[in-house]
């Protein structure tokens, strides 16, 4: 039995189902998280189902968390979707769960949990949840429109609307199955892309300021008071890391935002491997787009360099 057949034996099994995802989440990690919750109780509606975690209030058109109580940890099955370490994880009480799932499209370099399902050939952790209801009929597996829209939503924002090299053949196929639930794509993709007043005045600064340097590497330096001036928040400005890749000469590039305690660090890449060298500063992620994390501005420079010597190697080989 595959893992993909070994993850439907365990959600039929169970009576009581938590599902996690990782924190700081983006439309995939509610997608996933969410839509499978949706298709769980859709295919099966005595089970108890809940999702927990921190909250984006910019996701909030998406879903929301349930609230729940330690005892319910007792004798469920915990499933922890597009998280690829377990520091990630959003509410570290999955570890209270009888048994541990982990689905998911990052590099497996945390192989925590009991069962895994890790494909990185998959575009998005919400492709994946699909896949289980192609492959979950005959155990009484099945979507339905509210999931659809979800998972739909975790595709169209962890491949940049189709953009990004991720997209496959089976991406489309999925996407070409998910439309004809009949959800209203017009409203999601309003509420996805949206941007609002300040947003749309930051992202006029980081045009203004950004700088290429001989090897092709971008950063920007964002601090707590450049925030303040533009009444921007921390995981605001994840909705603009993806600003720069349409600019000739750029190849890589790197956003450091100044938060309470540490300095965030968004990477992304039009071809040098990056993943590598987020793993070098309290991170990971995909080779094209990562995430780090450093404790101070001198660390910085150190990341810039990283990223100079990566992408000089890739010019020299391309």
């Amino acid at each position: 039995m595959n893992n993909q057949l070994q993850v439907i034996s365990k959600i039929v099994e169970y009576d009581t189902i938590i599902i996690h995802r990782h924190v700081r989440p983006d439309p995939d990690a509610y997608g996933s998280q969410v839509g499978l919750k949706e298709i769980i109780k859709h295919s099966f509606p005595s089970k108890h189902v809940s999702v927990v975690g921190d909250e984006d209030p910019s996701l909030s058109y998406l879903a929301s968390m349930d609230k729940i109580e330690d005892s319910q940890y007792e004798n469920a099955l915990v499933i922890v979707c597009d998280t690829a370490n377990q520091e990630r994880i959003s509410d570290q009480r999955y570890l209270l769960g009888k048994e541990i799932i982990k689905i998911d499209h990052h590099p497996n370099l945390d192989a925590f949990g009991d069962l895994l399902w890790v494909d990185t050939t998959a575009s998005s952790t919400s492709e994946l949840i699909y896949e289980l209801c192609i492959e979950g009929k005959e155990a009484g597996i099945y979507c339905n429109t509210r999931a659809a829209s979800l998972l739909y939503s975790g595709i169209v924002g962890d491949t940049g609307r189709f953009l990004f090299p991720s997209t496959t053949e089976k991406t489309f196929y999925i996407a070409s199955e998910l439309v004809t639930y009949g959800f209203d794509r017009t409203m999601l993709h309003e509420n996805m892309y949206n941007t609002k007043q300040h947003v749309a005045r930051f992202k006029g600064y980081l045009l203004e300021n950004f700088e290429v340097s001989e090897s092709g590497v971008s950063s920007i330096k964002i601090t707590k008071n450049i925030l303040e001036k533009f009444n921007m928040t921390a995981i605001e400005t994840s909705q603009l890391v993806g600003l720069l890749g349409d600019i000739e000469g750029i190849y890589a590039w790197a956003f450091f935002v100044e938060e309470e305690n540490i300095i965030r660090v968004r990477l992304r890449s039009k071809g040098p491997i990056i993943n590598e060298i987020a793993a070098k500063y309290n991170g990971g992620g995909h080779p094209l787009a990562s995430g780090a994390t450093i404790t101070d501005w001198d660390e910085m420079e150190l990341v810039i360099e990283d990223l100079e010597k990566a992408c000089t190697q890739y010019r020299e080989l391309t």
